[in-house]
């Protein structure tokens, strides 16, 4: 007995330790009252869950951010304001078709489950088991609307247990239909495109209704992952993923086998409707955006698809927008050609296009754009290159590269030695497409260049205020500085009709005789000033019409001179300039900084008659609903070319109240709501002024430095404007129902260079755009108004001349205004 104890101690000795009864107990003990604790911090959690999250109920007054769209003068839409890009439908106008695509593919227990599909989940836990990954989700349609409608996107447990619990409580609250109404008007389909509506629009240009079983399987398709299945990107890849939902669709017995093998063989033609372009009217909208934000809100401008209406004329915003690219294009393009942007290794090329394929929208280059490109071949005997443009390559030929000049063309990679121009291969360069690859044909490349000067163009209407197009710059996504309202730039020549026309309104005349030569000003300081003729060229006595028509610089002094400084600047401010002129005698040649839109608003007054008006942008902004949240009468001059009278009559468009002048006060009529009138149309010079000042400018297109302008093939009137070593190239012009202007000049002041004056910078851009401008506008003359006299006079003289003297010619008076004595 001894011996067995004493083994047995010894055993005990070599044996480690055990817990006790007493210690397992604690520990249990401990675990379950850690596992308690757990178990009511959970239930604490949901409980907290149950109360605090979004409510369900909001949902069934589903109003999505939808697009405010903005509309121009005759209902054409010419932009829009968004956050998400997304029309709503409503669910008995989407096919029912399109709708099982959607459930078969992301859904298939969709009519069946109350919001988690538990099957589905427990399919999708052995999958991603067997594959060690996450290989198939199992958020059914429902999970998806909660998710995207009343949480935050964070991946975290938390936020898929959010999902389960309002999907069961949406699935109380809404029926099936109303669910997938959200989803399919909520969901992103790639290419900026929410909802399907929209989806069908950029990719087939139809609506939902019109789509074939192959393209409502192409969509359903999309929400997997919509840049992967793009049929703009990847048509294979989005036949593949094709193929899969028409398989789920036979699966659950939403078609036939045959339905599904005739969808597939279906051809799928890629199709936008034609998107509104921002790009084009991009200064336009942010004028009128920060009018409206600050009047609506940013919540509700983006959100709440608000309708606006403006006083943008479509195709005249285009017009205004091709010809300043086209007209930069060419100044640049004189200066010659700057070099490629830079140079890539031969290993570097794939990687660079691989970036700038990500950047193309579309299935193939679009004629006319600018894209970056590499070289990658050269064929130095016939002096053409081949361009890469992403995965596409196009032939670039001698010819069109001609405006660089003499290129060196180098057939191996590297940069070129300093100061040799030409290209290598691997030369990032910029291209134009003249002819876009089609049926496996290569395109065919321009070589173009960004230009480094800028442009401003602003029109409006003279009689309404109304303002028809503006571009504020070459390119708005790399300036929004808006050059047209905020630019202040020296006028130059262009500043000389407001001189001309307080001279005029002293009682000077188109035939009043000043002499053209140098003078020196001494302003008591050492240096004097010398101004002189842009050409060097001093003619004696001139008429003011001569002077005007050829820019004379010594005779708008002179003028200036005659009638005093101070009369020029109030009549300036009178036309409406607000900008600070300095009181002196460089005003003349303007030396004053003024904006593109201040100095065409001025020209406007001559255009109109005399009447200044206030430039305007929105006519009427509605909810989407449709309720008018504002209306702006739109003013016009019912008389400024009317001769028989010399009453002011201003009247109304629309249904809403006129102010009428008749003699006495103005009386006003009841304004209906939510009406926001304009401040009427003001004479500020008399009809007589701004005729002989039209007249004037009339000479200036046809004879004088602004003849470009006569291309437009019908009665207009203007003047150009070149500063100092051609900083500023203006033309402003008009005909009687529409006044533009254009600046030409760099943003950091330096010279134009060849080329660089406003009749050779700035007048072309004006015509190309005034010759699309009045495609559909009335040939009209300006009429003179009844007390505007013609005589014959002696240009040399200024005096009467005999009817068929050698030179005499027809000059326009003010009545009683005119010479009364012949020249000798």
């Amino acid at each position: 007995m001894q011996l067995y104890q004493g083994k047995q101690q010894q055993v005990n000795r070599r044996l480690p330790s055990s817990p006790d009864g007493s210690s397992r107990r604690k520990l249990f003990a401990f675990a379950a009252a850690l596992g308690g604790v757990l178990l009511i911090a959970f239930l604490a959690y949901f409980a907290y869950l149950m109360v605090s999250l979004p409510k369900v109920d909001r949902l069934a007054d589903y109003k999505p951010p939808i697009v405010s769209q903005v509309f121009g003068d005759n209902g054409v839409l010419v932009g829009e304001f968004y956050l998400e890009r997304r029309k709503v439908v409503e669910i008995n106008k989407i096919p029912r078709r399109l709708i099982q695509a959607f459930v078969a593919a992301e859904d298939s227990n969709f009519y069946q489950h109350k919001g988690l599909d538990y099957l589905g989940i427990a399919r999708a836990m052995v999958k991603n088991i067997i594959h060690l990954k996450k290989k198939e989700g199992a958020s059914t349609i429902t999970q998806q609307v909660a998710k995207s409608m009343l949480l935050t996107p964070e991946k975290k447990f938390s936020r898929k247990l959010k999902e389960a619990i309002l999907a069961t409580r949406m699935e109380k609250k809404l029926s099936k239909d109303e669910i997938l109404y959200i989803y399919l008007n909520q969901i992103y389909m790639g290419a900026g495109a929410y909802g399907v509506q929209l989806a069908a629009e950029t990719y087939f240009a139809k609506n939902v209704d019109q789509l074939n079983l192959a393209e409502m399987a192409m969509m359903a398709g999309l929400p997997k992952a919509p840049n992967t299945y793009s049929p703009i990107k990847n048509m294979e890849k989005a036949r593949e993923r094709q193929a899969y939902v028409l398989e789920r669709m036979v699966k659950e017995g939403y078609i036939t086998q045959a339905e599904a093998d005739y969808a597939r063989k279906t051809p799928i033609v890629i199709s936008s409707l034609k998107k509104v372009n921002n790009d084009q009217s991009a200064y336009f909208l942010e004028q009128i955006r920060q009018q409206l934000e600050e009047k609506y809100g940013e919540e509700r401008l983006y959100k709440e698809g608000l309708n606006i209406y403006t006083t943008m004329n479509a195709d005249m915003q285009k017009g205004a927008y091709d010809a300043i690219v086209n007209g930069l294009k060419a100044v640049d393009k004189r200066q010659g050609f700057r070099g490629p942007l830079k140079y890539l290794t031969e290993g570097d090329v794939e990687g660079y296009c691989e970036k700038v394929e990500d950047g193309i929208d579309l299935a193939s280059l679009k004629q006319g754009a600018t894209y970056h490109g590499v070289v990658t071949e050269v064929d130095a005997a016939k002096g053409n290159v081949t361009v890469r443009v992403g995965e596409r390559t196009g032939l670039l030929q001698k010819k069109d590269m001609a405006w660089a000049g003499k290129l060196t063309l180098q057939n191996s990679y590297g940069k070129l030695p300093e100061k040799t121009r030409g290209l290598s291969l691997g030369s990032v360069i910029e291209v134009q497409v003249l002819t876009p690859e089609v049926n496996q044909k290569g395109a065919v490349f321009a070589l173009d260049q960004t230009p480094e000067a800028q442009a401003a163009l602003y029109a409006m209407d003279p009689r309404t205020g109304g303002v028809k197009a503006i571009v504020g710059g070459y390119d708005y996504k790399k300036s929004q500085f808006n050059r047209a309202t905020q630019a202040k730039r020296n006028a130059g020549s262009a500043f000389k009709p407001i001189i001309y026309g307080a001279a005029i309104e002293k009682g000077l005349t188109a035939a009043t005789i000043i002499d053209d030569s140098p003078v020196e000003y001494n302003s008591g300081s050492d240096k004097a000033w010398k101004p002189k003729n842009y050409d060097n060229i001093y003619r004696g006595n001139v008429t003011m019409r001569e002077a005007l028509t050829s820019s004379i610089n010594m005779v708008s002094i002179k003028i200036l001179e005659r009638i005093g400084v101070g009369t020029a600047i109030e009549f300036a401010k009178k036309l409406g300039f607000t900008s600070t002129i300095e009181p002196n005698l460089a005003i003349a040649l303007g030396a004053t900084s003024v904006t593109p839109a201040e100095l065409t608003a001025a020209y406007g007054v001559y255009a109109s008659g005399g009447y200044r008006v206030t430039p305007y942008f929105i006519t009427k902004v509605t909810d989407r609903d449709g309720k008018v949240l504002e209306e702006i009468p739109t003013p016009t001059l019912a008389a400024a070319f009317d001769n028989s009278t010399s009453a002011t009559k201003i009247t109304m468009t629309g249904n809403e109240p006129a102010t009428v002048q008749t003699g006495g006060a103005p009386q006003q009529t009841q304004k209906p709501a939510a009406v926001s009138p304009l401040p009427p149309p003001v004479q500020v010079v008399s009809p007589e002024v701004a005729y002989i000042i039209t007249n004037l400018m009339q000479s200036v297109v046809n004879s004088g430095t602004g003849q470009r302008a006569k291309a437009v093939g019908r009665p207009v009137a203007g003047k150009t404007g070149t500063t100092n070593e051609s900083k500023d190239a203006w033309f402003v012009g008009f005909i009687p129902q529409l006044v533009a202007g254009v600046w030409v000049g760099f943003d950091q002041e330096k010279s134009l260079g060849a080329g660089g004056t406003g009749g050779a910078a700035a007048a072309p851009i004006w015509t190309e755009f005034m010759q699309r401008a009045v495609a559909s506008i009335p040939v009209q003359n300006f009429t003179p108004p009844p007390n505007i006299t013609f005589a014959t006079i002696n240009p040399k003289t200024g005096r009467l001349a005999r009817e068929g003297s050698e030179g005499s010619l027809q000059e326009c008076f003010i009545s009683g205004s005119e010479p009364t004595s012949y020249s000798e």
